[in-house]
């Protein structure tokens, strides 16, 4: 039962701007070794207060296009409670009720199972914390 449950810690550097960091190949490159073939789950996880999880297509300006309907969303500015940091940064502390900090999506024959555009991606706006930790899980 030990090959069962299998996890890893990315680090991620996101900088100080907003991003949106494609994992893709890290969740593919984690399930060539953890599930081998086999079916299960893979499980991501941003254990940050201020950042997400988001399967969107990349590449073709979905990715800009989420980071400025969030600055709708959420403007960076004095409005929020939650009032330490950068100005406006009390919006990265909602952003997970918005993009969660995590996702579960299946693997088949040790293969995510993704649609032809999607991408697992990192979403962060906070330009304060520039170093992130994801957790991949893999649940066979």
């Amino acid at each position: 039962m030990s090959d069962a449950f299998t996890t890893r810690v990315l680090n991620v550097s996101t900088g100080s701007r907003e991003r949106v960091v494609d994992l893709t190949a890290d969740c593919e490159d984690f399930l060539r070794e953890a599930a081998a073939g086999r079916d299960g789950l893979l499980n991501i996880f941003v254990p940050h207060a201020t950042a997400g999880i988001a399967v969107i297509e990349t590449g073709a300006g979905s990715d800009d296009d989420l980071l400025a309907a969030l600055h709708t969303l959420l403007p960076a500015d004095d409005r929020w409670q939650h009032r330490h940091g950068s100005p406006g940064h009390g919006r990265d502390h909602v952003l997970p009720a918005i993009v969660p900090p995590h996702a579960t999506l299946p693997v088949i024959d040790g293969r995510l199972e993704l649609g032809t555009w999607q991408s697992v991606c990192l979403v962060d706006t906070n330009k304060d914390n520039a170093h992130r930790k994801v957790r991949l899980s893999f649940l066979g």
